[in-house]
């Protein structure tokens, strides 16, 4: 099952691309409640190269690396990945009031669609947030 997710970014389209795939920037956004945070992020961007951000709950109580492999990368314009058995594509589309960015992933069976789909727009609305207050 296919969950999508998605945003539009009052920035351009270099600024939210760069905010997207830069590790220093990726541990300031990437959570998906203000009691988790991401401790460290790594990212090859490349098709064939890995990336890995290690999510934390900020009481230390459980942390996991959120790790896979960029299967298509179109600068300013598109990233799938791979993540497990999983699959995800990010693209981001220029219209006049900003950035569209839009995440389609593979749903998994532990969570529901709800929650998942909540997760990951949580994630998203930081990546927002994140991106334009620094323009």
């Amino acid at each position: 099952m296919k969950i999508t997710v998605e945003t539009t970014v009052t920035a351009p389209i270099d600024a939210v691309w760069h905010a997207y795939t830069t590790p220093e920037d990726i541990v300031q956004w990437n959570a998906a409640s203000d009691d988790w945070h991401t401790t460290k992020a790594s990212v090859d961007l490349r098709e064939g190269g890995a990336f890995s951000s290690r999510m934390e709950a900020k009481d230390g109580s459980f942390g996991f690396d959120f790790a896979g492999t960029y299967t298509r990368v179109v600068v300013n314009h598109l990233l799938e990945y791979s993540f497990g058995d999983r699959q995800a594509s990010v693209e981001f589309t220029a219209t006049p009031p900003g950035v569209t960015v839009k995440v389609e992933f593979d749903g998994e069976d532990m969570h529901s669609v709800e929650q998942q789909r909540e997760g990951w727009q949580a994630i998203l609305n930081n990546f927002k947030r994140h991106v334009e207050s620094r323009i």
